[in-house]
């Protein structure tokens, strides 16, 4: 087991050439894959999934993914406006379509006495510090981060994190795919969570898919699509935005420290409801992400540098049981 505190790593980042990565490509996309490391790792806090964080993913010139920060500050809660700069903190610090599991409370937390354990899944074995409520943007200890093994092949790269906590009795064994599909614009994240501990697995799972596409400014020329009639009971500001039928569409720039976030409802109980469509017709280019669950939630989190819709998975893992959930990730061009 590798033992360390994560406070103490977060202050001393590794350069980008020191951090562990690698490429993948089908001859249409080529995606910079960063790879788990508990001391060079470009994401090491203790919100996000360490498998499958995408630096970027270039196709037909455009780039989709990449920082929507300009500096990370480990003392910062989630993230601070300060000037021209946006500062994450070390939880938040997270690029392209990272996961994270158990945002509300992860299994074991509420039970744990101060100085025991509780895990996170893709992150390990966390110690719970004190009586307050759980916050995901908060750093926490790390007593183990697993036993990480990565398969990297030429158009894909498979991630596999075995987690045991004796004292909490919750062990299990995570296994994520990022492939290319042959011959066509399309990413795959495959997912199989199989529950090898004594107590059921009950939590859910999320996509932040923070879009930075060619670093257009959030605005008008994003509009959000959705195959249902979109409920909130949280409406945007609307000299900011609305919502309209379907769509989320922008009615200004988001400047400053703008920012429209909308939880979303009016989803169904089928898998045929995770899809979105995200357009930016000043780039001149699109993206389709669907899913093979159905959604448990979904919301909206946009400022003025990232777009990110996050659709929601339930989970509910029996003990010697296992799930699996996949995206589909479409890129286009806009005729």
């Amino acid at each position: 087991m590798r033992k360390f505190l994560l406070v103490l790593l977060a202050v001393t980042s590794p350069t980008t050439a020191q951090i562990p990565q690698t490429e993948i490509s089908n001859g249409i996309i080529q995606a910079q894959i960063y790879l788990p490391d508990a001391v060079k790792g470009y994401y090491r806090g203790t919100r996000f999934d360490w498998s499958g964080v995408i630096g970027s993913l270039h196709y037909k010139g455009h780039n989709y993914y990449g920082p929507w920060f300009t500096k990370i500050q480990p003392d910062v809660h989630d993230f601070i406006f300060s000037g021209p700069d946006i500062i994450a903190g070390a939880c938040s610090a997270a690029v392209g379509p990272v996961e994270e599991f158990s945002a509300d409370e992860p299994p074991g937390y509420a039970e744990a006495k101060p100085g025991q354990t509780f895990i996170k899944i893709g992150v390990g074995v966390l110690r719970k510090p004190d009586n307050q409520k759980y916050d995901n943007y908060r750093l926490y200890e790390i007593l183990d981060s697993g036993n990480w093994v990565v398969h990297p092949h030429p158009d894909s790269v498979e991630f596999i994190q075995q987690i045991k906590d004796p004292s909490a009795n919750y062990s299990y064994v995570y296994t994520k795919v990022i492939r290319l599909a042959p011959g066509k614009p399309e990413m795959v994240i495959e997912h199989h969570l199989k529950n090898i501990g004594r107590r059921a697995i009950r939590t859910s799972v999320f996509d932040h898919n923070f879009l930075v596409l060619d670093k257009q400014p959030v605005g008008p020329d994003y509009s959000i699509s959705v195959p249902f009639t979109i409920k909130t009971n949280q409406p945007p500001d609307p000299q900011l935005a609305k919502v309209q039928g379907k769509q989320i569409l922008y009615t200004a720039p988001l400047k400053g420290k703008d920012t429209v976030a909308i939880p979303i409802q009016g989803f169904g109980k089928t898998g045929a409801d995770y899809s979105i469509t995200i357009e930016n017709k000043n780039a001149g280019a699109g993206i389709k992400i669907t899913g093979d669950r159905p959604l448990a939630d979904e919301a909206l989190w946009s400022i003025r540098s990232v777009l990110a819709m996050e659709p929601f998975v339930g989970l509910s893992i029996e003990p010697g049981r296992e799930f699996t959930w996949k995206y589909t990730y479409s890129y286009y061009l806009l005729p």
